[in-house]
């Protein structure tokens, strides 16, 4: 009997629901800080950040561990434990980058930057580590060529290409001389990153219906 290939049992609901969790959890964060602790990114971009990261790293690593590559040779505590791993990797990976794009260097800089790189990483990397593990097959076809084949792809692609588009559009405003205190580090590209974040689930979320319908469609 053929095995199901773990693109085609990602159903449009599975998807709207693992994006709701992870939308819900962004927003609890931003609730956290301004309700409890009566902080925002723009008054205390470090504890906002850290918070937003701390309340949404497990809510994104349990729901794509579900989705893991190989189930029956991946245990789910297997998939858990890859993307624990990934989210430091992955931190390292977007703070490297955005020091290349011009971040700036500095002790009073080095929380805001640790926290904000924990969240991008959370975007962008700590769901295809639980996905896909060390598969480099996986990771050059959906981060190098940009070419996902499936629901699954989409799901894990989309959010994280929108997060970077949408942190780089957010950078833009940070050189310019209108001395407002959003325009501090990192705070209108952590914006621009969540805006481009939630477009890209919506987008996952739309592909993976219209494929639902197209294979439908092609069953009848």
């Amino acid at each position: 009997m053929r095995k199901k290939s773990p693109q085609s049992t990602v159903s449009a609901s599975r998807a709207f629901i693992t994006h709701l969790f992870c939308g819900l959890a962004l927003a609890a964060g931003f609730w956290v800080a301004h309700n409890i602790y009566s902080i925002n990114l723009v008054s205390h971009p470090d504890n906002t950040l850290f918070l937003i990261w701390v309340i949404q790293c497990p809510f994104v690593i349990l729901s794509y561990s579900c989705f893991r590559k190989n189930p029956e040779k991946c245990s789910y505590l297997k998939a858990v434990a890859r993307g624990l791993l990934g989210l430091p990797l992955g931190a390292l990976l977007n703070a490297l980058g955005a020091l290349a794009l011009g971040a700036p260097v500095g002790i009073q800089y080095l929380k805001r930057t640790v926290n904000w790189s924990l969240m991008m990483s959370l975007f962008t990397v700590v769901p295809a580590t639980s996905v896909y593990g060390s598969s480099w097959m996986d990771w050059h076809r959906i981060f190098a060529q940009t070419k996902p084949n499936g629901a699954l792809d989409y799901m894990v692609c989309l959010p994280a290409h929108g997060a970077l588009i949408g942190a780089w559009f957010g950078a833009w405003p940070m050189p310019l001389d209108w001395e407002r205190p959003w325009q501090e580090w990192p705070i209108c590209v952590t914006y621009g990153a969540m805006v481009g974040y939630a477009v890209g689930m919506v987008g996952s979320f739309v592909l993976v219906l219209a494929q639902g319908k197209q294979k439908y469609r092609k069953a009848e």
